[in-house]
């Protein structure tokens, strides 16, 4: 495929939910400390080589970032790497916050 698609936050909430996606966070540690979505793989480029053994490429994988644009880079860069479904999602973890504010785990837990 070699490229990403962007999903809407309602579609990656149904993904997540139903486990039809592997979702990952690719915000600074402070923010995905203090609030992220449960199960959210904190991608990093030091958790990078981690990622890519955990889940091969034929796991479709969520990226999300604070807003919706980081998230397009890394979603490019997944499906160069071979990763057959890379999603974007749309409006990132402020989206996600204020639609499912109830699935969301974090410090405050």
């Amino acid at each position: 495929m070699n490229h990403f698609l962007s999903i809407d936050i309602e579609e990656a909430y149904q993904y997540w939910h139903h486990a039809r996606a592997v979702l990952v966070d690719i915000r600074d540690q402070q923010s995905y400390r203090r609030g992220h979505v449960p199960g959210a793989f904190h991608l990093t480029e030091e958790s990078l080589a981690a990622f890519m053994e955990e889940n091969d490429v034929e796991t479709a994988v969520m990226v999300m970032c604070y807003h919706g644009n980081s998230s397009r880079g890394i979603a490019q860069y997944l499906s160069q790497q071979g990763y057959h479904q890379t999603y974007s999602v749309e409006g990132g973890f402020d989206a996600w916050y204020r639609y499912f504010p109830a699935a969301i785990s974090g410090e405050a837990d």
